[in-house]
Order: structure tokens, then C-alpha cells, then sequence
């Protein structure tokens, strides 16, 4: 099994197809697009890379990202996707952990040598034209075959110790997601076009594998990013397009929508499906949206460890506004995906009544297959069975799932997951900082913000601007606190523990 595969199906099938675009240009055909990922291939089994050995993507959006994705696959390949927004010493500490020998990169994403790393390539470069070469003859170049429980994308999360870690998501997992998003979340045909706007090196990148099954296109607009009027004109340029967006993102695509004066039929010639996670969607955000832009929208629940597979809200649900239960279920994130069982479980595992709250639990073939050289994190997420989400929600009487909490401390900006203890070691690193404590606090625009209560040392003035050099010296630009509160002490209980509880009831908009 290898999902190298589906790249090599399509090439057969249709090899002049355009399947690849940068903006509304033609970047390559299916057949160029299997030539160039045989020849990568080719070159990095020649280099010496065996099967199983890991290479980071850590790179801004690019068309390059899918041919060195499914080239990796092609070799036997593990691809680790690194956000490209985080410190370039957060990235050293995922090479040194993953064991990664090259690291694919662009200039403006990583300027300077990544330490730990044998080969950096920056991947418009002329050393990077010359390992994407195509073969002269794809179906000459053997798929390296992998089991179904081989990883093939290693992603990290981040966890409560403030360290990230690797999650081996496997050949059968990517698999699974690919078939669920057909039977749970959308239908796609050949025409159809998903853009990759959000990150690559997550959700939207994962949902190339079922467009690559249907054999639809892709699409990388020429910005690399979010831009709601280029977005817009590329849909109505190359057809409806399909993405995969934070909510965060939709309010962009809502706001350009309002303030363009545009109907749900003008969207509808730009957008086919968006579907949307990664962060809680406010209910005023989600009924906004489908008025603006009509029933475009899906719901999707899942995390790393069941990458975009645990619940979806399917847009029936979504538009059926004479359901007695309608607002209930826009608040939910829908019912559990095909491939997967779900439970609600008490502190102790065991299952609880419909409508009562707990953990949220999960079980299938969409499960990651363990945390990366952790086998005692593989075992506290893993038991029985069960994937311990650490998601915190009830199911209703039809299976709907509504999230209430979560029993971790994570805060999610603009669909990125920033956990508070990996700020607040940065923070007491600063000098004149005593004691810090950082939480979430609610946002319009990006679901949450990171706020820092800092208690300065005896005879320190501290100043917003210095804790932000600070922070920004060692941490992702979007991990540094949006606010700093300065207080005399931290709430904490009779064991001296912090009590964010009482931190976040302090939290007023600010000024």
C-alpha cells in the first residue's frame, strides 16, 4: 500500500489532464505532475535516503509542496509538514526529535541553515530543479510498497508539556480520511478544484489526497495565502472551488462577501464547499455566514491524532433551519464520521449516558498509530482501543455531538494550537518576570487570543514591548501573548496551583 498510488493511477489515466495550478496558470499536468515525484524519487534513493527516513517540508504554500509530498511517498518516505510560522528554534527541536536528515524549505520561511539538517533546499532554487527533474519514464520508477501501518506524515502537535510531539499518522489512516471525506463530508468530481489557501502542512493539505482520488484539481493561488478577492476571482476564474478553512478564514471570506455586496449566487461561482474546524465557530459567525454566502459551508471535528476525521456537520444539516433542533445542531460539530465509533466516557473510561458530559472518545481506522518514540504518551492517549481526545463534550439522543471544554489548557488562534505552559516558560525566562500564567481569551475574528497575567520581580517595571521582543525571540510570531495583564499575584489554590478558572473571569475587552 502507498499512497504514491493514487498519483500514479491519475497519470495513467489522463496524463495531459491540468491537474496542478498556480493561481489560474497551469503548473503541471498529471503526468508531469508523476513524472517530476518519480524523479524526486528516483534522486533522493540515489542520495542514499532508505525507506522509512523522514524529510521536513517547512515552506510556505507552493505548488512544489504536492510534487515533494507524493515524491517523498514514491520513495518510501516519512513527510514531516512543519507550520511555517513557527521559530525557526521550534523547527531544530522537531528535526533533532524526528530524526530528519533534509529539510525542503523556501527562502522566506527559512532563511539560514536549520541545525541538525544534512541537506537544505530551498525549493526554487536550481539544486531543487535539478532533484524535481521529471523521469523520462514515470511508470519506469518502482512505488517503494509500505505496509498499511507505516507512517507516512509525522506531524507535531503540540502537548501539555509544553514540548510538541510526533504524530505517526499512517498509509491506512490518510487512506481512511480520503474515503470518509466522500461519505461524510463532500462529493467530488473531476472537475472540481480544491485551493490550498490555509497551510499546506495541515488540514487543507491533507484533503489532497481525496481530490487526488477523484481526480480533481489543485489549486495554490498565486499569493500563497488568504486573500478573500484573489480567492473570489480564482473560483470564478477556474470554476467553484473547495477548501478547507478555520473559521478565522470563513469570517474573511464572509466579510469580503458582505462588503462586495455580493449574493449567495455570486459565491456560489466561486465556492462549492468550504468546509470548517480547527477552532470552536461562534453561532452568530456560522448563521451569518449562511446567508451571505448560501449552503456552501461543512463542519468538520477531528485533531492530529484522527487527522480530519472524528465528527462532520453535514451542510443538509447545516441549511435545514426547520429542524425543531436547528440552532442545537449548528452549535454541534455533527455526528461521527463513517470510519469511526464515538463515546463519551467518565474519568475513569467508562461510558456515559446520552447527554451527560466527559471526555470525548474515539475509535477507528483513522487513529494515528502512536506519538513518535513516546510510547508512554502513546499509552495515556490510547487504551483499550480508544483514542482519549482530551476534548470535553455530550451526545444528544441522534448522535450529535456538542464539545463543551476541553480538560486541556489549549488555546486554538485562528486554527493554530498554542498550549499556555510552552508561552509561560518563555515568559519566566524574561528578565524582571516572577510568576506567569497564560490563557485564552474569547475573540471575534480568531476564536481566541493568547493573554499573559505577569506578576513582575520586586523593583521591575516591565513593559508590553519588552515582553514581546522577548517572546518573539524564541516563539512563533502567533504563540506571543496578544495582552499582558501586570498583577501583584496569581489566584492559586491550596496546593499553589494557578486557578486560570478565576484568570479568565477576570478578562474584560480591552480598551
Amino acid at each position: 500500500m502507498s499512497l504514491a498510488h493514487l498519483l500514479l493511477r491519475q497519470a495513467r489515466l489522463d496524463p495531459g489532464r491540468a491537474m496542478v495550478f498556480h493561481g489560474s496558470a497551469v503548473h503541471a499536468s498529471a503526468g508531469q505532475w508523476a513524472a517530476r515525484s518519480a524523479g524526486f524519487a528516483q534522486r533522493l534513493r540515489a542520495a542514499g535516503l532508505a525507506p522509512g527516513e523522514r524529510i521536513v517540508l517547512f515552506m510556505r504554500n507552493h505548488p512544489r509542496y504536492l510534487e515533494l509530498l507524493w515524491g517523498a511517498w514514491w520513495a518510501g518516505l516519512v513527510v514531516v509538514p512543519v507550520n511555517a510560522k513557527l521559530h525557526p528554534r521550534e523547527v531544530e527541536w522537531i528535526v533533532a526529535d524526528a530524526q530528519a536528515r533534509w529539510a525542503f524549505v523556501t527562502h522566506d520561511v527559512a532563511p539560514a541553515p536549520l541545525a541538525g539538517i544534512e541537506h537544505q533546499i530551498d525549493i526554487e532554487s536550481a539544486d531543487a530543479d535539478a532533484l524535481l527533474a521529471p523521469a523520462s519514464d514515470f511508470e519506469a520508477v518502482p512505488v517503494t510498497e509500505r505496509g498499511p501501518d507505516d507512517t507516512a506524515w509525522l506531524f507535531y502537535t503540540s502537548g501539555t508539556t509544553g514540548r510538541p510531539k510526533g504524530v505517526m499518522i499512517t498509509q491506512r489512516n490518510l487512506m481512511t480520511m480520503g474515503l470518509a471525506y466522500f461519505a461524510d463530508v463532500d462529493a467530488v468530481a473531476r472537475d472540481d478544484a480544491i485551493v490550498y489557501a490555509a497551510p499546506m502542512s495541515h488540514g487543507v493539505g491533507l484533503y489532497a489526497v481525496p481530490h487526488l482520488m477523484a481526480g480533481a484539481r489543485h489549486v495554490v493561488p498565486a499569493s500563497g495565502g488568504v486573500d478573500a478577492a484573489e480567492l473570489f476571482a480564482l473560483g470564478a476564474a477556474l470554476g467553484p472551488l473547495s477548501t478547507f478553512a478555520a473559521p478565522t478564514i470563513v469570517k474573511r471570506l464572509v466579510d469580503h462577501a458582505e462588503q462586495a455586496g455580493l449574493t449567495p449566487d455570486d459565491a456560489a461561482r466561486s465556492f462549492k464547499t468550504i468546509v470548517y474546524g480547527g477552532a470552536p465557530m461562534y453561532l452568530a459567525d456560522i448563521q451569518r455566514a449562511l446567508k451571505l454566502m448560501g449552503p456552501r459551508f461543512v463542519q468538520i471535528y477531528g485533531q492530529g491524532e484522527t487527522p480530519m476525521v472524528a465528527t462532520a456537520l453535514a451542510r443538509y444539516h447545516l441549511a435545514d433551519a426547520a429542524h425543531p433542533r436547528h440552532l442545537d445542531r449548528l452549535a454541534s460539530v455533527g455526528v461521527a464520521q463513517t470510519p469511526v465509533r464515538m463515546r463519551i466516557a467518565d474519568a475513569a473510561g467508562r461510558e456515559l449516558p446520552t447527554g451527560e458530559i466527559g471526555e470525548v472518545l474515539v475509535q477507528g481506522d483513522s487513529v494515528m498509530a502512536g506519538y513518535w518514540r513516546n510510547p508512554e504518551a502513546t499509552a495515556a492517549a490510547i487504551r483499550d482501543g480508544w483514542l482519549y481526545t482530551g476534548d470535553v463534550g455530550c451526545l444528544d439522543g441522534h448522535g450529535f455531538l456538542t464539545l463543551k471544554d476541553r480538560s486541556k489548557d489549549l488555546i486554538i488562534s485562528g486554527g493554530s494550537n498554542i498550549y499556555p505552559r510552552e508561552v509561560e516558560e518563555v515568559l519566566l525566562t524574561a528578565p524582571g518576570v516572577a510568576e506567569a500564567a497564560v490563557v485564552g481569551a474569547p475573540d471575534a475574528e480568531w476564536g481566541e487570543v493568547v493573554v499573559a497575567f505577569v506578576v513582575p520581580a520586586s523593583g521591575a517595571a516591565l513593559t508590553d514591548e519588552e515582553l514581546d521582543v522577548h517572546c518573539l525571540a524564541q516563539l512563533a510570531r502567533f504563540k506571543r501573548p496578544k495582552r499582558y495583564e501586570f498583577v501583584a499575584e496569581l489566584p492559586k489554590n491550596n496546593y499553589g496551583k494557578v486557578l486560570k478558572t478565576a484568570l479568565r473571569e477576570r478578562l474584560t475587552p480591552p480598551a
